[in-house]
Parts: C-alpha cells; sequence; structure tokens
C-alpha cells in the first residue's frame, strides 16, 4: 500500500463536480491534477477590471481554485476549506490565457499551505499566492 495521496475522483468528475460555480462561471479548467501539483488554465477575457486587464480578483479565484483542488488530494477523506490567502500581483495582462500552478509548500494533518504561481500566454509570472487549507473531516 502506498503513503502516496490519490485523487478523491478523477479529473473528469473533478471537472463535472464545478457546474453552476463560480470556477465554471470564470471559465476556469483544470488541465493536471496530481499530488505534485495542479494546474488550471482561465480566459482573461470575461475575467477583467475596467481598464480591460486581468482583475486581481480573478487571479485569487484561480489560486484558490487550484489550492483547494491540490490540498483536497493532500487528504481524500477529508474537506479542504480556504482560510486564508495572500497575492501578489507581479505584471498586467491583457489577453490569453492565464496558468495557474499549485504545488504543496506544507501538508499536516489540519493545515496544507500551497503556493501557486499564475503565468500569462508567454509564460511570464503575474502573481505569486499563497492559500491556506484547514483539512476539516466530512459531516
Amino acid at each position: 500500500m502506498s503513503d502516496e495521496p490519490t485523487a478523491p475522483y478523477p479529473l473528469a468528475q473533478m471537472r463535472e463536480s464545478v457546474r453552476g460555480t463560480l470556477v465554471e462561471r470564470m471559465g476556469i479548467e483544470l488541465v493536471e491534477v496530481t499530488p505534485e501539483r495542479v494546474v488550471a488554465t482561465m480566459p482573461v477575457e470575461g475575467n477583467t477590471q475596467p481598464y480591460g486587464l486581468l482583475h486581481g480578483g480573478a487571479s485569487c479565484a484561480l489560486a484558490e481554485t487550484v489550492g483547494s483542488v491540490a490540498a483536497s488530494l493532500q487528504a481524500p477523506d477529508r474537506l479542504a476549506v480556504g482560510i486564508e490567502i495572500n497575492a501578489s500581483h507581479h505584471r498586467a495582462t491583457r489577453a490569453g490565457l492565464v496558468t495557474g500552478t499549485a504545488t504543496p509548500v506544507h501538508v499536516g494533518r489540519s493545515v496544507a499551505v500551497f503556493e501557486v504561481v499564475v503565468t500569462d500566454a508567454r509564460d511570464r509570472r503575474i502573481c505569486t499566492a499563497r492559500l491556506t487549507c484547514m483539512l476539516v473531516d466530512r459531516v
């Protein structure tokens, strides 16, 4: 038996579970889900602020999405609930897809922390976020 975490459900089922949620409305698509990293894309179009730039809150929503999925993989028998997020926005982008990649910083019994790097279509870092999730028992 392996100590390595496993996904609670397949990628197709994870994609199906976001129907009707903010994730779907923002166009966030999971593209890679492994215990080592979770990757998703999001279109800039439709997620901008009034000046036509990607909204910082959209980057945070992408970061919380990939970080929460990553945390759920580390504790498949528990729920991962975001309790803190911070983000530094490094540069603006106006078009194309952005990609969020979550990797673990710390995974404990009740708390998991992930770094999320958001890059633009030219693979330039536009945002660095840190998400802390509490791992709680399912009711």
